[in-house]
């Protein structure tokens, strides 16, 4: 009972998806300490699985952005991708190239740059934060990894270059110079036209029908037969996904997966998605765990999570209150401890693994200083704090869940009226996030 009771509290302090992470990695290193797998980022599948494995993940982020927030709170959205992402990634790759001299790091530091969503959903029914706050989490959370991915792949090639290295990288184009980003753009745009022509053509099953004249008990069954045109256009969705994630890893374009996300949704299966985010973070783990047997490099490790979890509290505390009035000084802080790394920056550590070789070896501990950080400094915030966290059902949705109110990020009130008596439709995809504690 008593390992019961322990085990609950600590799902409670650490989002079971990272304990999952952290197991998968220590199975991953003792394989490689009892195989010796040798040079796997050299071999001929490896650029193919990370970009499989990315693919997986970016469509999971994007997938989940409310387009309706989106709209309603373009400001807030706006601060959290250019505060909450580019400027945050310049302050760490800044620090990295000033403390080492060394041009990859300038794009070790932006794939640490993210928050990870996955870490954001399992911890709302735990935090201390007010709804606005929680609402600009998200909102940091969902459009940071897309972002990030892409300035990592396309930052890539400089980095290459100004490292005085010849060819091009796996993870970015093929070739630098004008010529070979626009082909590049090209082919993105082929593979997202080909999508959208997909959710075009399946957009006829998912429109509402109107209810024909005649009996009324003829209505409900009109309605389903609505209702199972629409999952069948969803699972028509689902089926395409593998297609463009397969494509997208063969020529790493990952831009186009970005923007599929935006409009090719799979609805009512959602959750397979989620449990694809998942594995795809597992199977990373257990990835990085075998590369982890060739060492690790814990100076510039240690220096990248400090810049990386001080970047996001210099920015919290100093830059977003001037755009983002009225935030508390609690909810300040809470934001400025909100660092958390994991599916995004494990994977792109591992596709830039073969072209900038002991990425992992820096990255993955780097990736454990900002995650201790972020619970030890969270965990003595919380117990001097002393007021209890604010239910749940004044928070904020996740993103994509429709549960995002209008005005969150902007802090307008909330419309007046009586409360609806009918249960919401919405779905809270924090509940059935990887990682989230049934109970809280």
């Amino acid at each position: 009972m008593g390992a019961r009771v322990s085990w609950r509290r600590l799902s409670r302090i650490v989002p079971l998806i990272v304990v999952g992470a952290l197991l998968a990695t220590a199975a991953g290193l003792g394989a490689g300490a009892l195989v010796h797998p040798g040079d796997l980022a050299g071999s001929a599948w490896y650029s193919f699985l990370a970009g499989f494995l990315l693919a997986i993940g970016l469509y999971g982020s994007t997938h989940e952005i409310d387009l309706g927030a989106l709209r309603r709170d373009a400001r807030g959205v706006l601060v959290a991708v250019t505060l909450g992402v580019v400027i945050k990634a310049v302050l760490i790759a800044g620090v990295m190239l000033l403390v080492f001299h060394d041009a990859r790091y300038l794009v070790l530091g932006i794939a640490v740059a993210q928050i990870d969503p996955l870490s954001v959903a399992a911890m709302r029914a735990n935090s201390r934060m007010s709804a606005r706050a929680k609402a600009l989490l998200f909102a940091w959370a969902s459009f940071d990894d897309p972002v990030t991915v892409l300035l990592s792949l396309y930052f890539s090639i400089l980095a290459f270059r100004l490292s005085g290295r010849d060819g091009s990288p796996k993870a970015g184009p093929s070739e630098d110079g004008l010529g070979a980003y626009l082909t590049d753009l090209g082919l993105n745009l082929a593979l997202a036209a080909a999508a959208f022509g997909v959710f075009v053509a399946l957009r006829g099953l998912r429109k509402p029908v109107a209810p024909a004249p005649g009996p009324a008990v003829a209505r409900p069954s009109a309605r389903r037969g609505a209702e199972a045109g629409g999952r069948f256009a969803d699972l028509l969705s689902l089926a395409v996904l593998p297609v463009v994630f397969l494509v997208a890893a063969q020529w790493m374009l990952m831009l186009a997966v970005a923007v599929i996300g935006l409009f090719l949704r799979v609805g009512a299966y959602a959750k397979v998605v989620d449990r694809a985010v998942a594995t795809a973070f597992l199977v990373a783990s257990f990835a990085l765990g075998l590369l982890l047997v060739d060492g690790v490099d814990l100076l510039p490790a240690v220096v990248l999570g400090v810049a990386a979890f001080g970047a996001q509290a210099l920015i919290s505390l100093l830059v977003v209150p001037v755009l983002e009035h009225g935030l508390s000084g609690r909810d300040r802080v809470h934001l400025a401890l909100g660092q958390q790394n994991g599916i995004t920056a494990i994977i792109l550590a591992l596709a830039l693994e073969p072209d900038f070789r002991g990425t992992v070896g820096i990255v993955a501990p780097a990736i454990l200083v900002v995650n201790v950080l972020h619970y030890a400094s969270n965990g003595v915030l919380n117990r001097y704090a002393g007021d209890p966290p604010h239910p749940p059902a004044d928070e904020p949705g996740p993103p994509g869940t429709g549960a995002f109110r209008p005005g969150a990020l902007s802090g307008a009130a909330p419309a007046s009226g009586p409360p609806d008596p009918r249960p919401s439709p919405e779905t809270d995809a924090c509940a059935s996030a990887p990682g989230a504690d049934p109970e809280t």
